[in-house]
């Protein structure tokens, strides 16, 4: 399983419209072979926070939806942290 989760940094007033404009790409994304689960929720305690997750089955299957996708263009980003999680086993939390 590989796990890609971080946070973006965008100018406050280009947040929540660059969120919205990827909710139909994150629908679409859900559909695709290998993915277990993407989010793009504002982050609540700042103002021009994104958070990422996705959660996909392999390697490969967020590379070959990459290459396919049409996602909307970047904003200006000041900053981000971003990384790749390689999972070897996991289970309930409780």
């Amino acid at each position: 399983m590989l796990i890609i989760a971080g946070k973006l940094h965008l100018p406050r007033h280009e947040r929540d419209r660059w969120v919205a404009a990827h909710d139909e790409i994150t629908r679409t994304t859900r559909s695709q072979p290998g993915c277990l689960d993407p989010c793009l929720p504002a982050g609540p305690l700042e103002e021009g926070r994104i958070n990422l997750f996705e959660q996909w089955g392999s390697e490969a299957a967020p590379q070959a939806w990459r290459a396919a996708a049409n996602p909307p263009p970047k904003p200006q980003i000041l900053g981000a942290s971003i990384y790749k999680h390689h999972v070897s086993s996991s289970g309930p939390p409780f």
